[in-house]
């Protein structure tokens, strides 16, 4: 029975990841190159870094717009992001003949390095990764939900090869790989070994995932998380002005006089007269996002119709916003980003060496297969 039971165990643990194998394989490998996307921006486009030989401080982002705008006179500013110290500020601008442009912008220069109008690196990967580059449609896209469902594959496969991998604590104290005992032996030691030291790894990509598998559920169901953004009330529009007294520059320093540990991240500009300053950034909270601090301020009177920080999040909110940087490994920087990336090559090591596991074993089982049948022909024929 007991044999029974571990053979039942191996074919369940299988069966969580076989059937799927080439998307969850995919999944992992993009995931792992979507940790480092900024890092590889950097090493691979010049155009992208923010250099700064003379160790000048950073110049207000209004002044990064106004270069922008200078070069480009005919422009409307929409957006900017901040990414890290060592990457430019990208400015998201349409134009004439530009319907969608990002302008890298070195924040201690001032200087237009360049201006990118497809997507970026950092865009590709996270939407491959992400929801495999599926269509949304409406508030849902089937790739999303693919993706997020494979927490539920990866929940399954750890808690079946715990109980199929008897005293998998050794392995922390006693690693073994048998090199010596043929090729299955070595595959089956390494992706043993891989699995239990990634089992922290693997729950917190499971939870993560089932998360964002959640979370596709209440966008598709038209349930909001985070509320949308306010407007303008018609009555505060003033009769002749025409351009809002509250510049982007001010709305900033009222950011800053709220939360003063406010870092931005993203930041969008009023699209009309009756739209607001969206100001979202980051703190000194570790384990939330870059976008846990969100001021809507009223550009006409200089107001903050509604904010939101970690001292205000719902129960909903506070999990949205410590997901992702539990799911890339964002919340230390680089060097939490380099073990996330260390760990995600050792799962997709883990879905590849699994399958050539299961490969080898269902090759063998042909082959004996066959064997056994041309004997028991051999057999009725002798009589």
């Amino acid at each position: 029975m007991a044999k029974l039971s571990n053979r039942f165990w191996f074919q369940l643990h299988g069966w969580f990841s076989l059937p799927i194998w080439l998307i969850f394989c995919f999944v992992c490998i993009t995931g792992t190159i979507a940790v480092v996307s900024h890092e590889l921006t950097w090493l691979t486009n010049p155009a992208a870094r923010a250099t700064n030989p003379d160790n000048l401080t950073a110049k207000p982002i209004a002044e990064l717009i106004a270069a922008v705008e200078q070069a480009y006179p005919t422009a409307d500013v929409g957006s900017v992001m901040v990414l890290e110290p060592y990457l430019v500020n990208a400015v998201i601008f349409t134009d004439h003949d530009k319907p969608q442009a990002i302008a890298y912008v070195n924040q201690y220069t001032g200087e237009i390095q360049q201006v990118n109008q497809g997507i970026t690196f950092i865009g590709f990967m996270r939407s491959l990764h992400g929801w495999l580059l599926f269509p949304w449609q409406s508030s849902y896209s089937i790739g999303y939900y693919l993706v997020s469902a494979m927490a539920l594959v990866m929940l399954g496969a750890l808690i079946t090869g715990l109980i199929i991998y008897k005293s998998f604590w050794r392995s922390f104290t006693q690693p073994k790989i048998r090199f010596n005992q043929g090729k299955k032996t070595v595959l089956t030691d390494l992706h043993r070994l891989a699995g239990v030291w990634s089992i922290w790894f693997l729950i917190v990509m499971s939870a993560t995932g089932l998360w964002y598998l959640v979370q596709a559920v209440m966008w598709h169901a038209d349930i909001d998380i985070e509320p949308h953004a306010p407007l303008v009330a018609a009555a505060q529009l003033p009769a002749t002005q025409q351009t809002p007294p509250v510049s982007f520059a001010d709305a900033m320093q009222i950011a800053k006089q709220r939360f003063p540990d406010f870092q931005p991240s993203y930041l969008m500009l009023p699209e009309h007269n009756r739209g607001m300053y969206n100001l979202m950034g980051g703190g000194d909270h570790i384990f939330y996002d870059q976008y846990a601090y969100n001021l809507s301020i009223n550009p006409w009177t200089g107001d903050i119709a509604q904010e939101k920080s970690p001292a205000t999040m719902s129960a909903l909110q506070t999990i949205s916003h410590i997901a992702d940087p539990l799911h890339y490994g964002t919340l230390g920087g680089i060097w939490t980003k380099a073990i996330w990336f260390l760990f995600g090559l050792l799962l997709s090591g883990m879905s590849i060496t699994g399958f050539m596991i299961w490969g080898s074993r269902t090759v063998k089982a042909v082959r004996a297969s066959r064997a056994s049948t041309v004997l028991q022909e051999a057999h009725d024929g002798a009589k």
